[in-house]
């Protein structure tokens, strides 16, 4: 099931690379937006926001989604193939 990842980290010239990398760790993803990964992952929201909140301070935001159905943006044809691909 693929999960979206947005975020706003507020604190600037914080280094976030422990993030990402955790990010990474979730299953395969995809990184098309700045802000937002897209995972493929057995796990649930609950169970991603457990795995990732201790990289964020007081500031920062998070919102983590189940991606269903109806969906469009301006995406690459390899962006959008790797999203059927994970669906």
């Amino acid at each position: 099931m693929i999960y979206a990842i947005s975020y706003d980290l507020r604190k600037k010239g914080q280094d976030y690379s422990g993030l990402y990398e955790a990010i990474k760790t979730l299953g395969a993803w995809a990184h098309y937006l700045e802000s937002m990964w897209l995972v493929d992952t057995a796990i649930g929201a609950d169970a991603i926001v457990d795995r990732l909140k201790g990289h964020f301070d007081g500031n920062d935001r998070l919102l983590v989604m189940k991606m269903t159905g109806d969906r469009q943006g301006l995406l690459s044809k390899a962006e959008w193939d790797w999203i059927k691909k994970h669906e």
